[in-house]
């Protein structure tokens, strides 16, 4: 049977006026972060990509599809505000190994990346900073339109440094000419440290990663100095809020946090040796510590296996202790509190594993869950968005079996993965 032009044009207008397929979720259950509760008997209404509704007895629709999660612990899509997905493989230990390869196998290599922060529970993630500027875009954008698989990507396209500074490829041989991407961001002035923002901003970053004191992991570097001055940040987050973007700050010295902190930074990553004038200070900007203080056993694993350079080893030394310390300080002053974990340190998907360590070191389980949820999703300027399961966000959620807030490593052992209203993972 022919259909004629018309009748198929109007076939297709009453397809575009169908309701989108309805999921509906039955959480046992719930854990709001907003509200720091946990809610019983839940049904969550899903349509498309976005949560309609939430509520107890709430009406399933005739031919929704249901998803029964009644026996299980249900939870936003988890975020980590400290991610590099982008940076290949892991285990490579010294990042001179990126000398080594292509930009296009660095990427190629970074797609399980994305895939196993997905499955561990990571439906959104803000990625910090890559060797190769502007793989994470390209990483971003592939997932974005379904080429593969990976969570939510906020990308920061590079590191903004000085010249050798902190992040900036070192531990060569000085007449070697490094190719443009490896030192894209490198900036010595205010005015250069604009031009870098303005560029960033025209390729397509999220946010701006700057790097204000010196490294670990970094060549002829000291986490201890302090690396650009106060009118140098001003210039970066001045220039960034011009385009509606915030600034994360690299920051282990006490001067360079505050540094980061009165020029306006919305976050200091690692915060290690933040001292009590730190701590004010930051309770009085409002500004988030996002502290990952895991990672310091992934660090001391891989040196005695031989897997991390020496240099890198003497400046992580006693740092790991002093910067759990300084969460539990900053815990106990009421700070904004992020959470972030330095992923490619460790192994891609270990993410979870910070929990026990935040709870360890003073949080409560809730606080913890809230520091990657409803706390992160504000750190991102996102929380109409993602951070808590609510009518209008994206679908994004995850389900264990167990109770996190007794046990709070269950969250290392995540059963199901929804994101975007597409269920990544499913209990056996």
């Amino acid at each position: 049977m022919k259909i004629s032009a018309a009748a198929l044009l109007g076939i297709l207008i009453f397809c575009a006026a169908c309701p989108a397929q309805v999921t509906a979720v039955k959480a046992g259950r719930l854990i709001d972060p907003d509200a720091g509760a946990v809610l019983t008997g839940q049904v969550i209404l899903i349509r498309a990509n976005k949560i309609e509704a939430v509520g107890a007895g709430l009406a399933i629709p005739p031919g929704a599809t249901i998803i029964d999660l009644s026996k299980m612990t249900v939870l936003p899509g988890l975020i980590d505000c400290h991610t590099h997905l982008a940076d290949g493989a892991h285990g490579e230990g010294d990042p001179i190994s990126q000398l080594k390869k292509t930009a296009s196998r660095v990427v190629l290599e970074s797609v399980p990346n994305a895939r196993v922060t997905l499955e561990a529970g990571f439906t959104t993630v803000r990625d910090v900073g890559v060797y190769r500027a502007l793989n994470d875009i390209a990483l971003r954008d592939a997932i974005n339109r379904g080429d593969i698989i990976g969570p939510r990507m906020f990308v920061a396209g590079a590191y903004i440094t000085i010249t050798g500074g902190a992040g900036a490829m070192t531990g060569y041989a000085q007449d070697i000419q490094l190719p443009w991407d490896f030192h894209y961001g490198e900036a010595n002035s205010p005015w250069e440290a604009r031009q870098k923002v303005r560029l960033l901003a025209h390729d397509g970053a999220d946010h701006i990663k700057v790097l204000s004191s010196g490294a670990v992991l970094t060549h002829g570097s000291n986490p201890k100095s302090q690396e650009f001055t106060l009118e140098e940040l001003q210039a970066i987050v001045d220039e960034a809020s011009h385009f509606g973007l915030r600034v994360a700050a690299h920051a282990h010295s006490p001067d360079g946090i505050k540094n980061a902190i009165r020029a306006g930074v919305a976050s200091v990553e690692h915060a290690t040796l933040i001292d009590d004038e730190g701590l004010a200070l930051a309770k009085q900007h409002g500004t988030y510590l996002d502290m990952d203080i895991y990672d310091e056993e992934c660090i001391q694993e891989d040196g005695k296996k031989g897997k991390m350079p020496l240099d890198f080893l003497e400046h992580d030394r006693e740092l790991g202790q002093i910067q759990r310390d300084n969460f539990r300080k900053a815990v106990r002053a009421g700070l904004k509190m992020s959470f972030g974990t330095d992923e490619a340190v460790c192994p891609y998907g270990e993410n979870a594993k910070q929990f026990a360590m935040m709870v360890q070191y003073g949080m409560t389980p809730m606080q913890a869950i809230q520091s990657a949820t409803s706390a992160a999703a504000d750190l991102l300027g996102r929380s109409s968005q993602v951070g808590s399961i609510k009518s209008g966000k994206f679908a994004d959620m995850i389900a264990v079996s167990g109770d996190p807030l007794s046990e709070i490593s269950v969250l290392e052992h995540i059963r199901f993965v929804m994101k975007d209203g597409k269920v990544y993972k499913q209990p056996d």
